[in-house]
């Protein structure tokens, strides 16, 4: 009987420890939280899992932490590939930017990695270590929605393998750049969703023409806003839109008032992909 109260409360001090930030999956995995849904709020994608806030590198879990503590968010990250091929968070090819390390990442094996530690986007060295691709997935379970940006020297089947052995397959999407790596990805696992560019009619036809669902589909409709008839037309068919503001349109709200967010919002952007995460939730939750 002592147990069962001791194990009772431990549940119960994990769920009212656990964060009102957290983002909530719902019970229909990532396709439910990653379709359009009428009315449904918009959400924020921390590009690059962060990188802007001093002490918090990019594609860290100690800065996806921080992040998703302040405000419900997708976790957008990049994944290479080391020597001894081991899956790692790193966007750049080579070390020299993001780590006390230099050189190409391909030419270290993991264990090489272990000394290095890892810069913010500002240079300062932090205490954090470059994460693997498993640590990642798993820390996010129950916390965060991930889109994964996949690097040139990774294939679809190693990071198809990862989500199926991490269980993230309800929690994760897949970025792809072009309409024949989504066709691809989808056949590897035709459960999973993929992030793909819609910037227009022609480019969704050719997804379609590949064999990619509607259902199975979040449209990446570019860095400018697009008509509002690209929006309308996505939405009809369930697919969410992705607008990045990373870059020109994030400067446009730092110079115009972080309000113009809500204008992306309210003009048909179901998620936008920022490097001002915390700015934008100030004004949108």
């Amino acid at each position: 009987m002592k147990n069962c109260i001791a194990v009772s409360l431990l549940a119960l001090s994990l769920v009212t420890c656990s964060p009102k930030t957290y983002t909530r999956i719902p019970a229909g995995g990532a396709y439910q939280f990653f379709k359009y849904t009428p009315g449904q709020p918009v959400r924020i994608s921390a590009h690059r899992g962060g990188g802007d806030l001093k002490g918090y590198p990019e594609n860290c879990i100690e800065s996806f932490a921080y992040l998703a503590k302040q405000t419900p968010v997708i976790i957008e990250c990049d994944i290479d590939l080391t020597k001894d091929s081991v899956l790692v968070m790193m966007h750049d090819a080579t070390l020299d930017r993001t780590t006390t390390g230099t050189g190409k990442l391909i030419e270290k094996t993991y264990a090489e990695l272990s000394p290095y530690r890892l810069e913010d986007n500002q240079g300062n060295q932090t205490p954090y270590k470059i994460p693997t691709l498993e640590q990642v997935l798993r820390w996010g379970k129950n916390k965060v929605a991930f889109t994964l940006d996949v690097k040139r020297n990774v294939s679809f089947e190693k990071i198809v393998d990862m989500i199926h052995r991490t269980g993230a397959g309800d929690y994760a999407a897949v970025i792809t750049y072009n309409a024949q790596d989504a066709g691809k990805l989808h056949k590897l696992d035709p459960a999973l969703m993929i992030s793909v560019t819609i910037r227009n009619r022609a480019e969704y036809d050719r997804l379609r023409e590949l064999g990619v669902p509607d259902n199975r589909m979040i449209a990446f409709v570019g860095v400018k806003e697009p008509d509002k008839a690209l929006y309308d037309f996505l939405h009809q068919k369930g697919i969410a839109c992705i607008l990045g503001t990373l870059g020109n349109l994030d400067r446009q709200a730092a110079a115009k008032g972080d309000q113009l967010y809500k204008k992306f919002a309210d003009n048909g952007a179901d998620v936008m992909s920022t490097d001002r995460p915390l700015e934008m939730a100030k004004v949108l939750y």
